[in-house]
Protein backbone atom coordinates (compact mmCIF):
# COMPACT_ATOMS: atom_id res chain seq x y z
CA UNK A 1 0.00 0.00 0.00
CA UNK A 2 2.87 2.57 0.79
CA UNK A 3 4.43 1.83 -2.60
CA UNK A 4 0.96 2.78 -3.86
CA UNK A 5 1.00 6.15 -1.83
CA UNK A 6 4.11 6.90 -2.51
CA UNK A 7 3.30 6.70 -6.73
CA UNK A 8 0.28 8.69 -6.28
CA UNK A 9 2.60 11.47 -4.17
CA UNK A 10 4.49 11.16 -7.08
CA UNK A 11 2.10 12.18 -9.19
CA UNK A 12 3.59 10.42 -12.20
CA UNK A 13 2.72 8.38 -14.77
CA UNK A 14 4.66 5.43 -16.08
CA UNK A 15 6.35 5.97 -19.47
CA UNK A 16 5.83 5.74 -22.72
CA UNK A 17 8.61 4.57 -24.73
CA UNK A 18 6.81 5.30 -28.02
CA UNK A 19 8.48 2.25 -30.00
CA UNK A 20 10.09 2.57 -33.11
CA UNK A 21 10.87 0.52 -35.99
CA UNK A 22 14.40 1.50 -37.77
CA UNK A 23 15.43 0.85 -41.72
CA UNK A 24 14.77 -3.30 -42.02
CA UNK A 25 15.97 -4.23 -38.06
CA UNK A 26 13.26 -6.47 -36.47
CA UNK A 27 13.89 -5.13 -33.28
CA UNK A 28 11.52 -2.11 -31.76
CA UNK A 29 13.30 0.61 -30.27
CA UNK A 30 12.31 3.10 -28.07
CA UNK A 31 11.43 6.43 -29.39
CA UNK A 32 10.72 9.52 -30.25
CA UNK A 33 11.92 8.32 -33.95
CA UNK A 34 15.11 10.20 -35.22
CA UNK A 35 16.18 11.11 -38.71
CA UNK A 36 18.63 9.05 -39.60
CA UNK A 37 20.13 10.79 -43.11
CA UNK A 38 22.38 12.85 -40.76
CA UNK A 39 25.42 11.89 -39.01
CA UNK A 40 24.74 9.92 -35.99
CA UNK A 41 26.20 7.43 -32.96
CA UNK A 42 24.45 4.27 -33.16
CA UNK A 43 24.00 3.34 -28.90
CA UNK A 44 23.81 -0.50 -28.79
CA UNK A 45 22.84 -2.07 -25.34
CA UNK A 46 20.35 -4.04 -23.04
CA UNK A 47 17.51 -2.93 -20.90
CA UNK A 48 19.94 0.15 -19.25
CA UNK A 49 20.89 1.57 -22.73
CA UNK A 50 16.87 1.50 -23.85
CA UNK A 51 16.28 3.22 -20.17
CA UNK A 52 13.55 1.40 -18.27
CA UNK A 53 11.77 3.94 -16.12
CA UNK A 54 13.87 6.38 -17.25
CA UNK A 55 12.52 9.71 -18.52
CA UNK A 56 16.59 10.34 -20.28
CA UNK A 57 18.86 7.84 -20.62
CA UNK A 58 22.08 8.45 -21.26
CA UNK A 59 22.03 8.41 -25.08
CA UNK A 60 19.85 11.34 -24.81
CA UNK A 61 21.63 13.05 -22.37
CA UNK A 62 25.14 12.57 -24.64
CA UNK A 63 23.27 13.93 -27.62
CA UNK A 64 22.90 17.20 -25.94
CA UNK A 65 26.24 17.41 -24.95
CA UNK A 66 28.17 15.80 -27.66
CA UNK A 67 26.30 18.16 -30.27
CA UNK A 68 25.00 15.14 -32.77
CA UNK A 69 21.80 12.36 -32.78
CA UNK A 70 22.56 9.52 -30.26
CA UNK A 71 19.89 6.98 -31.79
CA UNK A 72 18.81 4.56 -28.96
CA UNK A 73 18.99 0.96 -30.48
CA UNK A 74 18.41 -0.95 -26.78
CA UNK A 75 17.08 -3.34 -26.78
CA UNK A 76 16.07 -5.00 -23.35
CA UNK A 77 17.47 -8.04 -22.28
CA UNK A 78 19.64 -8.21 -25.02
CA UNK A 79 22.75 -10.23 -25.41
CA UNK A 80 24.99 -10.48 -28.61
CA UNK A 81 22.97 -12.18 -30.65
CA UNK A 82 19.88 -10.02 -30.31
CA UNK A 83 22.49 -7.80 -32.44
CA UNK A 84 24.26 -10.18 -34.05
CA UNK A 85 21.20 -11.91 -36.03
CA UNK A 86 19.89 -8.67 -36.97
CA UNK A 87 21.10 -7.58 -40.34
CA UNK A 88 19.18 -4.45 -40.09
CA UNK A 89 20.53 -3.41 -36.98
CA UNK A 90 24.11 -4.04 -38.59
CA UNK A 91 23.29 -1.67 -41.58
CA UNK A 92 22.44 0.94 -38.90
CA UNK A 93 25.49 0.47 -37.22
CA UNK A 94 27.46 0.77 -40.71
CA UNK A 95 25.82 4.16 -41.18
CA UNK A 96 26.75 5.64 -37.61
CA UNK A 97 29.48 7.91 -37.44
CA UNK A 98 30.88 5.92 -34.26
CA UNK A 99 28.87 3.29 -32.04
CA UNK A 100 28.30 3.31 -28.24
CA UNK A 101 28.22 -0.81 -27.60
CA UNK A 102 27.09 -1.65 -24.21
CA UNK A 103 28.74 -5.08 -22.79
CA UNK A 104 26.03 -7.94 -22.70
CA UNK A 105 26.05 -10.67 -20.73
CA UNK A 106 27.42 -13.86 -21.47
CA UNK A 107 24.40 -15.86 -20.35
CA UNK A 108 22.07 -14.63 -22.83
CA UNK A 109 23.26 -16.53 -26.27
CA UNK A 110 22.73 -19.62 -28.04
CA UNK A 111 25.71 -21.68 -26.90
CA UNK A 112 27.02 -25.28 -27.41
CA UNK A 113 24.91 -26.13 -23.84
CA UNK A 114 21.73 -24.74 -24.47
CA UNK A 115 19.38 -22.57 -27.31
CA UNK A 116 18.08 -19.06 -26.35
CA UNK A 117 15.45 -16.91 -28.25
CA UNK A 118 16.89 -15.28 -31.09
CA UNK A 119 15.74 -11.53 -30.26
CA UNK A 120 14.49 -11.84 -26.19
CA UNK A 121 17.82 -13.79 -25.47
CA UNK A 122 17.30 -13.57 -22.01
CA UNK A 123 14.54 -16.47 -22.71
CA UNK A 124 15.87 -20.34 -22.81
CA UNK A 125 14.32 -22.48 -25.58
CA UNK A 126 16.14 -25.90 -25.32
CA UNK A 127 18.85 -28.02 -23.71
CA UNK A 128 21.69 -29.55 -26.10
CA UNK A 129 22.73 -33.15 -25.92
CA UNK A 130 25.96 -31.75 -24.46
CA UNK A 131 23.92 -29.68 -21.83
CA UNK A 132 22.20 -32.94 -20.73
CA UNK A 133 24.93 -35.42 -20.24
CA UNK A 134 26.82 -32.48 -18.41
CA UNK A 135 23.10 -32.27 -16.13
CA UNK A 136 21.37 -35.98 -16.26
CA UNK A 137 19.56 -34.89 -13.03
CA UNK A 138 17.44 -32.23 -14.41
CA UNK A 139 14.51 -31.60 -16.25
CA UNK A 140 14.77 -28.56 -18.35
CA UNK A 141 11.65 -28.27 -19.55
CA UNK A 142 11.30 -26.37 -16.14
CA UNK A 143 12.98 -23.37 -17.03
CA UNK A 144 11.59 -20.22 -18.83
CA UNK A 145 14.63 -17.89 -18.19
CA UNK A 146 18.63 -18.21 -18.79
CA UNK A 147 19.62 -16.73 -15.14
CA UNK A 148 17.09 -18.77 -13.32
CA UNK A 149 18.85 -21.80 -14.87
CA UNK A 150 21.80 -20.59 -14.10
CA UNK A 151 20.98 -19.84 -10.38
CA UNK A 152 19.47 -23.68 -9.74
CA UNK A 153 22.15 -25.92 -11.84
CA UNK A 154 25.05 -23.65 -10.31
CA UNK A 155 23.48 -25.06 -6.93
CA UNK A 156 23.27 -28.45 -7.93
CA UNK A 157 26.80 -28.59 -8.96
CA UNK A 158 29.24 -25.74 -8.80
CA UNK A 159 32.18 -27.96 -9.85
CA UNK A 160 29.89 -29.27 -13.24
CA UNK A 161 28.91 -25.79 -13.40
CA UNK A 162 32.14 -24.02 -14.33
CA UNK A 163 32.73 -26.71 -17.17
CA UNK A 164 28.83 -24.46 -18.69
CA UNK A 165 30.42 -21.11 -17.52
CA UNK A 166 33.59 -21.48 -19.21
CA UNK A 167 31.87 -22.61 -22.37
CA UNK A 168 29.48 -19.33 -22.26
CA UNK A 169 32.18 -17.67 -21.98
CA UNK A 170 34.25 -18.32 -24.89
CA UNK A 171 30.91 -18.62 -26.99
CA UNK A 172 30.74 -14.65 -25.47
CA UNK A 173 34.26 -13.55 -27.01
CA UNK A 174 33.95 -15.91 -30.07
CA UNK A 175 30.43 -13.56 -31.01
CA UNK A 176 31.42 -10.63 -29.75
CA UNK A 177 34.41 -10.45 -31.99
CA UNK A 178 32.43 -11.32 -35.07
CA UNK A 179 30.17 -8.28 -34.21
CA UNK A 180 32.47 -6.03 -33.74
CA UNK A 181 33.72 -6.72 -36.93
CA UNK A 182 31.05 -6.74 -38.88
CA UNK A 183 30.21 -3.30 -37.66
CA UNK A 184 33.18 -2.10 -39.52
CA UNK A 185 32.90 1.58 -37.36
CA UNK A 186 34.71 3.01 -34.17
CA UNK A 187 33.19 1.17 -31.11
CA UNK A 188 33.23 2.22 -28.07
CA UNK A 189 32.84 -0.59 -25.41
CA UNK A 190 30.85 0.43 -22.51
CA UNK A 191 31.34 -1.36 -19.19
CA UNK A 192 27.74 0.03 -16.93
CA UNK A 193 27.37 -1.97 -13.92
CA UNK A 194 27.78 -1.66 -10.32
CA UNK A 195 31.33 -3.29 -10.36
CA UNK A 196 34.11 -3.49 -11.58
CA UNK A 197 35.20 -6.51 -14.08
CA UNK A 198 36.87 -9.10 -12.02
CA UNK A 199 37.44 -12.81 -12.79
CA UNK A 200 33.75 -13.38 -14.16
CA UNK A 201 33.30 -16.21 -11.99
CA UNK A 202 31.91 -15.83 -8.66
CA UNK A 203 28.33 -16.80 -7.26
CA UNK A 204 26.90 -12.92 -7.23
CA UNK A 205 28.20 -13.22 -11.51
CA UNK A 206 25.04 -15.26 -12.18
CA UNK A 207 22.91 -11.99 -10.66
CA UNK A 208 24.54 -8.79 -11.05
CA UNK A 209 25.23 -8.22 -15.07
CA UNK A 210 26.97 -8.14 -17.52
CA UNK A 211 26.67 -11.69 -15.96
CA UNK A 212 30.46 -13.70 -16.71
CA UNK A 213 31.87 -11.25 -18.22
CA UNK A 214 35.50 -11.27 -17.16
CA UNK A 215 38.35 -8.69 -16.97
CA UNK A 216 40.18 -11.39 -19.83
CA UNK A 217 37.70 -11.16 -21.82
CA UNK A 218 37.22 -7.70 -22.07
CA UNK A 219 40.85 -7.64 -22.95
CA UNK A 220 40.54 -10.47 -25.56
CA UNK A 221 37.54 -8.26 -27.20
CA UNK A 222 38.98 -4.49 -26.27
CA UNK A 223 41.94 -5.28 -29.33
CA UNK A 224 38.86 -5.22 -31.91
CA UNK A 225 37.12 -1.40 -30.67
CA UNK A 226 38.23 2.00 -30.67
CA UNK A 227 38.28 2.28 -26.70
CA UNK A 228 36.67 0.59 -23.84
CA UNK A 229 35.11 3.26 -21.07
CA UNK A 230 34.16 1.26 -18.02
CA UNK A 231 31.37 3.07 -15.65
CA UNK A 232 31.18 1.24 -12.03
CA UNK A 233 28.00 3.00 -11.17
CA UNK A 234 29.10 5.36 -7.51
CA UNK A 235 27.61 4.42 -4.59
CA UNK A 236 25.51 8.37 -4.25
CA UNK A 237 23.91 6.54 -7.65
CA UNK A 238 23.00 3.41 -6.43
CA UNK A 239 21.69 5.33 -3.11
CA UNK A 240 19.44 6.77 -5.13
CA UNK A 241 17.14 4.01 -5.24
CA UNK A 242 14.07 4.37 -7.69
CA UNK A 243 14.34 8.35 -6.95
CA UNK A 244 13.38 10.14 -10.29
CA UNK A 245 11.87 6.54 -11.97
CA UNK A 246 8.56 6.50 -13.46
CA UNK A 247 7.11 3.15 -13.31
CA UNK A 248 4.00 1.43 -12.17
CA UNK A 249 3.73 0.28 -8.41
CA UNK A 250 3.69 -3.58 -9.20
CA UNK A 251 7.48 -2.39 -11.89
CA UNK A 252 8.80 -0.78 -8.54
CA UNK A 253 11.07 -4.14 -7.33
CA UNK A 254 12.17 -4.42 -11.51
CA UNK A 255 12.93 -0.54 -11.09
CA UNK A 256 14.81 -1.13 -8.53
CA UNK A 257 17.75 -3.03 -9.90
CA UNK A 258 17.97 -1.00 -12.46
CA UNK A 259 20.19 1.75 -12.82
CA UNK A 260 18.44 5.54 -11.70
CA UNK A 261 19.13 8.94 -13.58
CA UNK A 262 21.89 9.85 -11.81
CA UNK A 263 23.74 6.77 -12.92
CA UNK A 264 22.82 7.44 -16.70
CA UNK A 265 24.35 11.08 -16.25
CA UNK A 266 27.32 9.23 -15.29
CA UNK A 267 27.72 7.14 -17.81
CA UNK A 268 27.19 10.39 -20.63
CA UNK A 269 29.73 12.07 -18.62
CA UNK A 270 31.97 9.17 -18.88
CA UNK A 271 31.52 8.78 -22.70
CA UNK A 272 31.53 12.59 -23.48
CA UNK A 273 35.42 13.06 -24.05
CA UNK A 274 36.36 9.34 -25.65
CA UNK A 275 33.68 10.07 -28.21
CA UNK A 276 34.39 13.32 -28.82
CA UNK A 277 38.35 12.10 -29.66
CA UNK A 278 36.93 9.17 -31.73
CA UNK A 279 34.52 11.61 -33.86
CA UNK A 280 37.63 13.69 -34.66
CA UNK A 281 39.90 11.04 -35.43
Amino acid sequence: MGGVMAFERMGRQPLDYMPVRYGTSKLLFRGPQQVLSTEYVACLGGTETYGKFIDRPYPDLLERQLGMACVNFGWANAGVDAFLKDDGLIDLARNAEAVVLQIPCAMNLTNPFYRVHPRRNDRFLQATDRMRRLYPEMDFTEFNFTRHMMARLNQIAPERFSVLREGLQDTWVERMEQLLERIERPVVLLWFASHKPGRGDGPADIANDPAFVSRAMLNKIAKHAARLVEVVISRAAREQGTRGMRFAPMEETVAAELPGPLAHSQVSKALLPTLTEVLTE
